[in-house]
């Protein structure tokens, strides 16, 4: 499966957080590893966006659909700093 990078995430996440979230700072919290919201692999699927790591791979956060509602599971974050 490819992916794409973070910026792709732009329109969905304004929804949630109601600002450009992509250039915040997310640390994973398997690798500890900070970077923008920008360079994370995304992969887009019917079912969902899964959000990775550029580093390890890990999981940072997933994002699904529910009703015309997103929502979102950042159980992979250990800090996220706004913009």
């Amino acid at each position: 499966m490819t992916h794409v990078d973070g910026n792709v995430l732009a329109g969905t996440l304004s929804e949630i957080f109601e600002q450009d979230m992509t250039t915040a700072a997310g640390e994973c919290a398997g690798c500890g590893h900070t970077a923008e919201l920008a360079v994370a692999l995304v992969y887009l699927s019917g079912a969902g966006t899964v959000v990775r790591c550029s580093t390890c791979g890990d999981v940072l956060f997933t994002i699904i659909d529910v009703d015309g509602h997103p929502r979102i599971n950042l159980s992979g974050v250990a800090l996220l700093r706004m913009p």
